[in-house]
């Protein structure tokens, strides 16, 4: 992993009060995290783009997914990791937690191609996740037959929609240099910092 300093935030984060007509978005936010995520408290600059952003983030996360969430947060996390963006990283694996996924296997991630704790069908998937994060893309479509040994047509959705969403994440924060939050910091430092994750000097 990519071991450059991290710079200042080069848009700081404006206080949720800023944007009242955004206050059900963050509320939904605080509820999911805990937190509401320095990313849409820059990005409420432009409240429109965060409220997209909110909907968008809704339908991945979905309750009723057909693919399971906690796997989901370690989809997003593998695939931020492949973009290198070490916010989402963490706020990836505080997901992972958060929504089930057992602290030995999120210790495991960096070893999912090999580790007894992730099923053929995890490691097919992470691997796809890895190919479709990378610029350019490297998907084939023997990759993609494979991931259909394991997964619906309407699984695969979700899961390119968790990968796509992340996309757009990992330009983002990467770009803002956003600040990462006390709560994902935790976490960084205890189950991250065997793929070289490390906290710049200005808490990110």
């Amino acid at each position: 992993m990519d071991q450059r300093t991290v710079p200042s935030p080069r848009i700081m984060p404006l206080p949720p009060e800023h944007s009242p007509e955004l206050k059900e978005q963050f509320e939904a936010m605080r509820k999911n995290l805990g937190f509401i995520p320095n990313s849409i408290l820059i990005m409420q600059r432009k409240p429109k783009l965060a409220k997209a952003l909110a909907q968008m983030t809704a339908a991945v996360w979905d309750p009723e997914s057909k693919v399971d969430r906690g796997f989901k947060r370690i989809i997003a996390h593998v695939a931020s990791r492949a973009a290198g963006c070490q916010y989402c990283m963490a706020h990836t694996a505080g997901g992972a937690l958060h929504f089930g996924v057992e602290d030995k296997k999120l210790a495991a991630v960096w070893d999912y191609q090999t580790s007894p704790l992730y099923s053929a069908a995890e490691r097919t998937t992470l691997d796809f996740a890895i190919a479709a994060a990378s610029v350019p893309n490297t998907v084939t479509d023997d990759m993609f037959a494979e991931l259909r040994q394991y997964w619906t047509e309407e699984q695969i959705v979700e899961i390119v929609g968790v990968i796509s969403l992340f996309g757009f994440l990992n330009r983002w924060n990467d770009t803002m240099a956003t600040p990462l939050e006390a709560e994902p910091i935790e976490v960084g430092q205890t189950y991250l910092t065997r793929g070289g994750w490390k906290i710049g000097k200005h808490g990110r």
